[in-house]
């Protein structure tokens, strides 16, 4: 792709994004089982709306779109930071493991310890941080490689999955809370998992700006980079541990949400490139767009049932990802 290409195709991806996060953020609040027009949410805003609108919007819609918005964000934050990190399109917090780590230690919490559900997004971010060093420290021989990082990531990711379905067993007559979470999706999210989720996912998003230099530099190799004067493991461990914040962030409200940070950065990548001055924030709009776009679909698509987004984006991730598989090579 010529250098020319590549910059026209970034000021289209620039200015297009954010209107487009705007219109699905409004497609999200109107689309439903009852239909709301822009009049009628002007009308709201300007508390001159009916009652029933008011309430659908601000107390059901609106706090779900946000959510879904900081989810995206964070889930393709991740997946974009791990990818360059290991240099493999296929790195994914929930290939790798990182996603498994933050769901078990947010079964045992809502499991076995449900009167501390107040930290379950501080759990969900230790059981990730924790997977995290242990696929690290697996990896670890004088030095670790990506590839290293990932095959110890999948043997782990399935450990604890096994684990986790050991506890679902044991504990048979608690988990019927667990399972819709398991599936991934906002199903009766509101404001107080709004307020639950934002804080972590803000000081998360912010830390992901301080990721991008070291995260351009990693792309040089790890000889070039320390012939720069960068120290590459320790760049290296801090860009993996900030993604298993970021994919904790999102475990503990959304459940296991797959595939989105496996899609959204590899195919902004395919358009822009790997400079992530500007593929990191439109990875993190692109998500965005993505688990709002498709909530909205799961929500209404089968009505009168709802659909968790996890299992549509299952449906949409998987043959993507056989496709990556096809087309290239895995390490």
């Amino acid at each position: 792709m010529s250098i020319e290409k590549r910059r026209l195709r970034r000021k289209l991806m620039i200015i297009f994004t954010p209107i487009a996060l705007v219109l699905v953020a409004f497609y999200g609040l109107t689309y439903g089982p009852i239909p709301i027009t822009m009049s009628e949410i002007v009308n709201v805003v300007l508390q001159n709306g009916d009652s029933i609108h008011e309430k659908i919007i601000l107390d059901v819609r609106l706090p779900r779109v946000l959510i879904g918005i900081f989810v995206g964000i964070c889930l393709a934050a991740s997946g974009a930071i791990l990818q360059g990190v290991m240099k493999n399109p296929l790195a994914d917090p929930g290939i790798i493991g990182v996603s498994s780590g933050a769901g078990l230690a947010a079964v045992i919490t809502m499991v076995l310890l449900p009167q501390y559900s107040y930290l379950l997004p501080f759990a969900a971010f230790l059981g990730a941080l924790l997977t995290s060093l242990i696929i690290y420290l697996l990896a670890w021989d004088q030095e670790t490689s990506p590839v290293k990082i990932v095959l110890a990531g999948v043997a782990i990711n399935a450990l604890l999955g096994a684990i986790m379905n050991g506890i679902m067993v044991v504990y048979s007559d608690r988990v019927q809370s667990v399972l819709p979470w398991l599936s991934g999706g906002l199903t009766g999210r509101g404001w107080h998992h709004f307020e639950f989720l934002a804080p972590y996912a803000a000081i998360s998003i912010i830390l992901s700006f301080f990721a991008i230099r070291p995260a351009n530099l990693l792309l040089l190799g790890d000889d070039n980079a320390k012939l720069l004067g960068q120290k590459v493991e320790l760049q290296r461990f801090l860009l993996i541990t900030l993604a298993s914040l970021l994919a904790g962030v999102a475990v503990s409200v959304a459940g296991l949400v797959g595939f989105v940070g496996l899609i959204v950065p590899h195919f902004i990548r395919m358009i822009i490139g790997d400079d992530y001055t500007f593929l990191l924030p439109l990875s993190m709009m692109s998500g965005a767009i993505l688990v709002v776009f498709a909530d909205t679909i799961a929500r209404t698509a089968f009505d009168p049932i709802e659909l968790p987004v996890g299992i549509l984006l299952a449906c949409i991730g998987a043959p993507f990802f056989l496709m990556l598989l096809r087309k290239r090579r895995m390490f």
